[in-house]
């Protein structure tokens, strides 16, 4: 799926994942922060924002995601760093375990890497299905935020992409711990937690700290 994308700037590129139910446009205080020093690309995940959204079922599943992600970094002409929020920060995480060595780093924020226990899997996944209306997307494109397996899981270990965690302080619990969990089990992963950063900080109350902390990353890369 050709997938819709907000591009600014120029210079080494940064590519935006946005969570669930929301659209590439919660990154513009970040981007335009950043525009002068990178290119940026937010990316409108299937049936958000001004992507298509197909009736065909198999068009959200998140192996077909990061497919549609692979042809937005395709044709950028060099390695990107991936910066993912909640279900977009999951799908940075996959990216990195299933394709090795393709971005030059991930950031990602209030996410976490999915289950290896198979019934939180599926207590993941009624929630999920149960809360589509608070998405305000159609049903079918939920199946994005449904997990089948524990790839992301089974993987950190050997997930040597550089890993930024960030975490908001008053965002819910889980998060945090997480981000811990992440720091603890990668080998190239960095937490921090943003003091009183809610759910959504990149988009309201620390856009600017988000940015810099983006851009501080992405200056060490090899």
């Amino acid at each position: 799926m050709q997938l819709n994308t907000i591009r600014r700037g120029s210079g080494d590129p940064i590519v935006f994942i946005h969570g669930m139910g929301t659209a590439a446009s919660t990154w513009d205080a970040c981007a335009e922060a950043l525009a002068d020093r990178y290119l940026t690309i937010a990316v409108d995940l299937p049936g958000h924002g001004d992507s298509p959204c197909p009736e065909d079922r198999t068009a959200f599943t998140r192996d077909a995601a990061l497919a549609d992600l692979d042809l937005v970094l395709a044709g950028l002409g060099g390695p990107a760093v991936l910066v993912g929020h909640s279900l977009g920060g999951y799908l940075a995480l996959a990216h990195a375990a299933t394709r090795p060595n393709v971005a030059r780093g991930i950031v990602v924020l209030n996410t976490g890497p999915g289950f290896r226990d198979p019934e939180k899997r599926e207590g993941w996944n009624d929630r999920s299905r149960r809360n589509a209306h608070r998405f305000g997307v159609p049903e079918r494109v939920v199946d994005l935020n449904l997990q089948q397996d524990s790839v992301v899981m089974d993987r950190l270990a050997e997930t040597t992409t550089p890993t930024l965690v960030l975490a908001g302080g008053a965002d819910r619990p889980e998060y945090t711990g997480s981000g811990q969990y992440l720091e603890r089990k990668m080998p190239d992963a960095r937490l921090v937690v943003l003091d009183g950063g809610g759910h959504s900080m990149h988009e309201d109350t620390h856009a600017i700290e988000v940015a810099t902390l983006v851009a501080d990353f992405t200056a060490v890369l090899p």
